[in-house]
């Protein structure tokens, strides 16, 4: 049974449609790199999977779990408002400007803490929330720059922030949705380098729209190349880097040079 698992995934927006029978699988401490054009469905797919967009049909499972689908996938939006199966970290980082990284990190525990009290649902009152968000700011290398706001970051600091926070809720499957393309070359390897030690030292599964070819190659267990918002193909990196289909030779045509197996 796979840890996660999602399965003909479909979406339009005003009759257009922008995931066409999307499916794939992961397992525990797996990370799965999207890969495609500007256009192709990546993002809208994770926006589906963080409950930021209601699916038209399809299902998710999470460990044998149904956790999504069409039919309630809108009423539970509110409901897992505070606590997610999946932790999305976005392009444009999304720090709030007023907040140190310290708070931005705090913000998402505390509410969870206040949800879970007003709900009746036990809290553990001796845990420490100023301690867990100083281990995660360890953990991205940030621990020394945590009484910094944003604008005291460089773009590269607020995604490790923002990586973080999104960590906070300790969520069953972390993603990204192009995390560097905001970023100049120096700083993209700073986040990267995060991610992949996130990779190696946890067993965080992982989903990751990107389009740095060599590193999805290298820290991916699995890619999905997408296309037209079809699954066109799905497979070890090593497999799709070597693939003899029309659309994917395409496609890597560009990025071919990155291949660290060439």
């Amino acid at each position: 049974m796979p840890y996660l698992e999602v399965k003909n995934i479909q979406k339009s927006f005003d009759g257009e449609k922008i995931l066409d029978d999307v499916s794939f699988s992961l397992e525990e401490g797996e990370t799965l790199a999207i890969i495609g054009r500007s256009g192709c469905g990546k993002t809208t797919l994770l926006r589906c999977l963080n409950y930021l967009e209601s699916i038209d049909t399809g299902e998710v499972y999470l460990k044998g779990e149904k956790i999504l689908d069409a039919s309630y996938s809108k009423k539970r939006k509110k409901e897992d408002s505070f606590r997610r199966h999946f932790g999305l970290v976005f392009q444009s980082f999304n720090l709030f400007p007023q907040y140190t990284a310290k708070e931005n990190i705090l913000l998402p525990l505390s509410l969870q803490r206040k949800y879970r009290q007003k709900s009746g649902i036990m809290v553990d009152e001796n845990s420490n929330l100023d301690e867990v968000v100083l281990g995660l700011l360890a953990k991205v290398g940030l621990e020394e720059k945590k009484d910094l706001y944003p604008s005291q970051l460089s773009g590269g600091q607020q995604q490790r922030v923002a990586i973080a926070r999104a960590m906070a809720l300790s969520p069953d499957v972390l993603c990204f949705d192009e995390p560097t393309s905001a970023l100049d070359p120096e700083l993209t390897g700073e986040v990267l380098k995060v991610i992949r030690e996130l990779k190696e030292k946890t067993r965080l599964s992982m989903i990751l729209v990107t389009h740095e070819m060599a590193f999805a190659h290298d820290v991916s267990d699995k890619i999905l190349f997408m296309k037209g918002g079809k699954a066109i193909e799905l497979g070890a990196p090593e497999e799709v880097f070597a693939s003899k289909k029309e659309e994917t030779i395409a496609f890597l045509s560009g990025y071919r040079h990155s291949n660290p197996s060439e």
